[in-house]
């Protein structure tokens, strides 16, 4: 059993595995990436992580990670438009995503969703984009990659009326009624480096609070790095300290919480194993 005052000193990467784990949210296909994408994914490998799901920001960004999930084994593509990238998207690239979902249909769609947290977010265009994506999901049966931030209402109302089938709410920061709404509509919620903070109190409350089932681990990297790396560029590699956090505040082992977890990911992302 990990304690909680364990988790501030994780163990260093390749000591041990606790696998196989699923990195449900990392953005392998980044410029972050390019000088070393190989060490990094040889790092995770050794982590115990033997799947990384890769979403998309913008349409130009598709081709290059399509490309990328051919080539390295334990990859696995999300294709969407990102709610903060407005000005990037178009029509023209809904009408794309939908000719790419029927013709080489991706593991999920994403990274789609609503972010209400600035004054100045174009709100009504959001929502239009949000909604007409979780109509591809529908009418595809793929699960979706949602990023919502200060949206929970908004983003429950709209996967209400259009229902999908299941997916990830990444890096969850609602509480505890919405996640519960969220399971209720077969979602599963995100945890990432945020829980390895020791001020990130309502989130280890929440973490120990919910359902097992309701669980997948995720690094968002090189985005949203843990307590023991502060200021540096996040990995895939450092997934096992999410683990770690993830078991503590539960009060569980980290084998049990891996098995869970990666379970979790393969029921909702559609892997057989």
């Amino acid at each position: 059993m990990v304690t909680r005052d364990e988790v501030a000193r994780p163990p260093a990467i390749g000591e041990g595995s606790y696998g196989p784990l699923v990195d449900t949210h990392c953005h392998l296909d980044l410029p972050a990436f390019d000088s070393d994408r190989e060490a990094v994914l040889a790092e995770a490998r050794a982590a115990g992580v033997t799947r990384i799901l890769v979403p998309a920001i913008q349409a130009s960004g598709w081709t290059g990670l399509l490309a990328l999930c051919r080539e390295q084994a334990g990859l696995y593509p999300a294709l969407g438009l990102h709610p903060l990238f407005l000005d990037s998207h178009s029509e023209q690239q809904l009408e794309a995503l939908q000719q790419r979902l029927e013709e080489n249909p991706p593991t999920a769609i994403g990274e789609i969703g609503l972010d209400f947290s600035a004054r100045e977010a174009d709100r009504e265009r959001q929502q239009a984009l949000f909604e007409a994506q979780l109509r591809l999901a529908a009418r595809t049966g793929l699960p979706v990659l949602l990023h919502i931030r200060k949206a929970h209402e908004a983003a429950l109302s709209a996967l209400r009326r259009i229902p999908v089938a299941g997916g990830i709410v990444h890096a969850f920061s609602g509480g505890l009624p919405q996640a519960r709404h969220y399971l209720e509509l077969g979602l599963r919620l995100g945890f990432g480096g945020r829980l390895t903070f020791a001020h990130s109190t309502r989130l280890h409350a929440l973490a120990g609070a919910l359902p097992a089932e309701a669980l997948v681990l995720e690094t968002d990297a090189p985005d949203m790095t843990g307590a023991a790396h502060r200021g540096e560029r996040n990995r895939p590699g450092y997934l096992p300290e999410v683990l770690l956090a993830l078991a503590a505040w539960r009060g569980e082992t980290p084998a049990a919480v891996a098995r869970q977890t990666t379970a979790n990911a393969a029921r909702v992302l559609g892997w057989t194993a």
